[in-house]
């Protein structure tokens, strides 16, 4: 599926109509994604058949997208760790749930800015705001080894460096399809690796250091390192594409008039209800029973998986569609969001660690390949603002429901079922938007 592929908006349309629109390139090339008065044609066949697909620009702007997913996203995997590590030293007298939502609001707040930073970079902005949050992200991170009181915690680590990492995410994503098509799955498979390597790295960065150099170090060093790796992304980080005005604003509401777009969108938010409630609770959860020193390395554990299933289902996804990859996966992902409580063995939680982790890591990298291809490029910074504005609720609401759940049912079992249901929920809703695009139960989507 190429990332200028328009969506198919009328349903009333012949399979073979919507499939002669879905892969004809000269179609694709000359087609006019009229909504609301946008005109989104002035991608040109010319440069659309521009597209590099490869080259040591188009490489070095995945480099900066690796690296910056590996400051933003990879930290904020390693929550569990930082949930915690807080539950029994700096907030030990703060419930898990009310600690949760600093977790949840971090979440949140990647997707949340994305309204905002999405129009801009369509409109050509994305260089001074890349830098400036990318700036505060690493003060902020310096600003947390202070941090002593729980409103501390919840103004640098959670809402700071949400809407930091937030900033940083969107521009990095939207500039990604400006220099591919043809392998873009491939590609997005890899930048989202990224993540997996930050999440991977940091748990054991801030565990083996806390004992060490104590907790007020270990964030500066962590800052330090996003240093580093935010200012290979800034380097390198660009669009490809000039930008062209596209009327309307911050929203384009008649893109809801798309079946398949608006459904994808609530599919989203559900999903996040549910998510990242195991990457949260994993650590806690097998603390009691196995000890600190092995339940910490699940999250780390987890994360490496995560970014094996990212690549391998990235690179299909390009042969069979993103929609046929992330469905049974994600259902793969609900099933041990249920087993997750009744692992009660370093055995059995490593497994969970290691299957959940391939499960939603695919997921995660291709979430949002389907909303690339609902339209062209000149617009794309805008719809993919408003997808991630919506799931943010999910991201937000999620783990602290998980909480308390917990403690109101004193275990994990409640959570599980919880969290797998809406994650099974958000599956037969994607199964209905591939329907949609498809117009029959096969094919690739």
């Amino acid at each position: 599926m190429s990332v200028a592929t328009p969506s198919v908006q009328d349903l009333g349309t012949t399979h073979e109509e919507k499939t002669e629109v879905l892969h004809s390139t000269e179609k694709q090339d000359s087609a006019v994604f009229k909504e609301d008065g946008v005109d989104t044609s002035s991608v040109s066949a010319e440069e659309e058949n521009e597209y590099p697909d490869g080259g040591l620009r188009a490489w070095l702007v995945v480099l900066g997208a690796v690296c910056n997913n590996a400051a933003t996203w990879g930290l904020i995997n390693s929550w569990g760790v930082f949930q915690a590590y807080y539950e029994t030293n700096t907030l030990s007298t703060v419930s898990p749930s009310t600690i949760a939502w600093i977790g949840s609001i971090q979440y949140s707040l990647v997707f949340l800015p994305g309204l905002l930073v999405g129009r801009m970079f369509d409109l050509g902005y994305h260089k001074l705001p890349l830098l400036v949050a990318s700036t505060v992200f690493i003060l902020t991170t310096f600003l947390t080894a202070e941090c002593t009181q729980y409103w501390h915690f919840l103004l640098c680590q959670s809402i700071v460096v949400g809407i930091s990492c937030g900033t940083i995410y969107g521009p990095t994503m939207a500039s990604v399809p400006h220099w591919w098509k043809k392998r873009l799955g491939l590609v997005l498979g890899i930048v989202a690796v990224g993540s997996s390597i930050g999440g991977t790295v940091f748990p054991i960065i801030a565990r083996n250091l806390i004992p060490v150099v104590g907790f007020k170090w270990t964030m500066r060093i962590i800052g330090f390192i996003l240093l580093g790796i935010l200012g290979v992304g800034n380097l390198t980080i660009a669009r490809r594409i000039p930008p062209v005005y596209v009327s309307g604003g911050l929203l384009n509401l008649a893109a809801f008039k798309s079946k398949p777009y608006s459904l994808y969108c609530l599919s989203g938010l559900v999903t996040f209800l549910g998510l990242y409630t195991v990457l949260t609770y994993i650590d806690v959860s097998a603390s009691g029973e196995l000890g600190a020193d092995f339940s910490f390395y699940l999250v780390s554990i987890a994360n490496a998986s995560s970014g094996v299933g990212r690549y391998i289902f990235g690179k299909l996804s390009d042969r069979y569609g993103p929609l046929n990859l992330m469905i049974p996966m994600t259902t793969c992902a609900a099933l041990l969001t249920y087993a997750w409580p009744f692992a009660h063995t370093k055995a059995s939680l490593v497994v969970v660690a290691v299957l959940y982790g391939f499960s939603s890591g695919t997921y995660i990298s291709l979430l949002v390949f389907p909303i690339m291809s609902m339209g062209t490029n000149d617009d794309i910074g805008r719809r993919l603002g408003m997808f991630t504005s919506i799931i943010a609720i999910g991201a937000l609401t999620g783990p602290p429901i998980s909480g308390a759940i917990n403690s109101r049912s004193g275990g994990y079992e409640a959570v599980g079922y919880y969290a797998g249901s809406v994650i099974l929920l958000s599956v037969s809703m994607m199964l209905i938007v591939r329907y949609l695009l498809l117009g029959k139960p096969w094919g690739k989507i």
